[in-house]
């Protein structure tokens, strides 16, 4: 079994303010790179990039262990709309998913969805890895001033 492992996800949208979107991965190497742009008045994008820790990718691939996510199919998911798109690429040894759906709002979305347990792994794994990233991120690029 390969030891490979990388994460993508990316959430986005085409709107009055042109493409908006957050995208991070996470690359075999360590790599992790984040990019969000909101044109809402006039914000520039933001792209970092950093290397993380052995500890930091195998806490990553305890997260997505966790979530079962590798078990789920999106063919009865909501498909992307105008709303916008969703998007979750995981390679994990051997195994490759590639996940693609529309925005979520909320619970409600999932629940009255086709697939409301898959739906489900899927939301809560989002909202895990988005915290994960926003707290290394913050951690690593905001300095406080002594």
């Amino acid at each position: 079994m390969s030891d490979e492992f990388y994460v993508r996800y990316y959430v986005g949208h085409m709107g009055r303010f042109g493409h908006e979107f957050l995208e991070f991965e996470f690359r075999p190497d360590g790599k992790l790179r984040y990019a969000n742009n909101s044109n809402y008045k006039n914000d520039s994008m933001i792209r970092k990039e950093v290397y993380v820790s052995k500890t930091v990718m195998n806490e990553l691939k305890r997260i997505v262990e966790e979530s079962e996510i590798m078990k789920e199919d999106d063919k009865l998911w909501p498909l992307a709309d105008k709303v916008g798109r969703q998007e979750l690429e995981i390679v994990y040894g051997d195994e490759h998913i590639s996940f693609t759906t529309s925005k979520l709002g909320s619970l409600i979305d999932v629940q009255e969805s086709e697939d409301p347990e898959g739906m489900r792994a899927f939301y809560y794994l989002i909202q895990d890895l988005k915290c994960f990233v926003f707290s290394l991120i913050s951690s690593h690029f905001k300095i406080k001033p002594i």
